[in-house]
């Protein structure tokens, strides 16, 4: 009887124990497996020579700006440019009526005939009476008089030459031509309007400008910190001065990405503006397919050091504690390690590391935020880009 209780009581507890197992998780249930190490990606910094560059903001300017303004008066006969096109030197502009200059040129020029005719009777007259004087048939009073007066007329025809030719000038100033090539703006007076000339130009008319096109100069300014920099590192021989020769620079247009124009920093002026504390400079760049426009504002960026090896990583790779950077690398054992670098500009894409890493040392770049100091990853090579 006791063997019959013990064994009811014991299939009892079998059930009870069935029961329980079904409800507890992953009891009779063999232990979950060690998930594997994350994923990550890595490249290996790229070991190079480089030269840092500094950018400034600046301006677009025409190296030759003129004002055209008529340097007779009269009467706006015709316009033959198209406003806002490209013109050559030497193209015509603008006609003023010439009839009143060629009048006067013709009047000019006859006046000078009479007078050349005058003197050379002059002469006639002056050479037949040394002739008679050296024979003795007319006196040295009679001499002198036809002597002095084909000097008179000499110089009587030489005035009316002068006068000829000033009316010549005034007549081709009716024709007024670009002075050069570029880009012309609109027709600031129309045809049939009376315009002012002179020589002086404060009282002439403005007619119209024109700016040349080929090559632009980049007008920006260096602050006070930088000028010594350069400095420095011309004295060092790291860096030539742009004072002593021109030196390489690249520019961008606002919208642009990176600095497509190529060109030349060529001047540097005398002295700091006292009132900004800053240095004006001067670069020159080609404008071939006329892409760049005066006035227009433009990046421009030049050699700031002098060439030194450094060690690129992708900016990506990168993380911050506060104030401080930091790249998580992989060691021999497929361990992350912290490292705090110091950083340097971006060039070509890559962010220079000045300190902080080794040229051996892999670097994560993707899968930052899976990872932390101390565990095993799977880590697989990249291409630093």
């Amino acid at each position: 009887m006791n063997r019959s209780i013990h064994m009811k009581t014991h299939g009892l507890l079998s059930v009870v124990a069935l029961l329980l197992c079904s409800f507890l998780p992953g009891c009779g249930k063999p232990a979950p497996p060690t998930p594997p190490p994350p994923s990550v990606s890595v490249v290996l910094p790229v070991a190079r020579e480089v030269e840092e560059w500094d950018e400034y903001i600046g301006r677009l300017e025409s190296p030759e700006t003129v004002e055209v303004r008529a340097r007779v008066s009269g009467y706006l006969d015709k316009v033959h440019f198209k406003e806002g096109s490209e013109v050559k030197k030497g193209d015509l502009l603008f006609t003023i009526d010439p009839r009143p200059y060629q009048a006067v040129y013709d009047y000019s020029e006859a006046d000078y005939q009479r007078a050349q005719s005058q003197a050379d009777l002059a002469k006639n007259d002056s050479e037949r009476a040394r002739q008679l004087f050296d024979t003795k048939a007319i006196s040295e009073e009679e001499f002198d008089t036809k002597a002095k007066s084909f000097t008179a007329a000499q110089a009587n025809a030489l005035a009316a030459k002068a006068r000829a030719a000033s009316a010549k000038l005034d007549l081709e100033f009716t024709e007024i031509r670009a002075p050069i090539n570029g880009r012309i703006s609109r027709a600031i007076v129309t045809e049939g309007n009376l315009i002012s000339g002179g020589a002086s130009g404060a009282s002439a008319t403005l007619l119209t400008t024109i700016v040349s096109l080929d090559p632009l100069y980049f007008y920006g300014e260096a602050d006070e910190r930088a000028i010594q920099k350069y400095s420095r590192l011309a004295r060092e021989g790291k860096r030539v001065s742009a004072r002593d020769q021109p030196i390489p620079s690249e520019m961008g247009l606002a919208g642009e990405a990176g600095f497509p124009y190529k060109g030349v920093l060529d001047f540097v002026d005398n002295r700091v503006d006292p009132n900004t504390g800053t240095l004006r400079a001067r670069g020159v760049f080609s404008n071939e397919h006329r892409n760049l426009v005066p006035g227009f504002f433009a990046r421009i960026r030049i050699p700031g050091s002098g060439k030194y090896q450094a060690l690129l990583i992708p900016d990506r790779a990168v993380g911050s504690d506060q104030a401080l950077k930091f790249v998580y690398v992989v060691n021999a054992e497929n361990k992350v390690e912290h490292r705090t670098v110091t950083l340097g500009m971006i060039i070509d894409g890559l962010r220079v590391v000045k300190e902080g890493l080794k040229p051996d040392e892999p670097v994560i770049v993707e899968g930052q935020m899976r990872v932390r100091p101390g565990i095993v990853v799977a880590a697989n090579r990249v291409e630093a880009k």
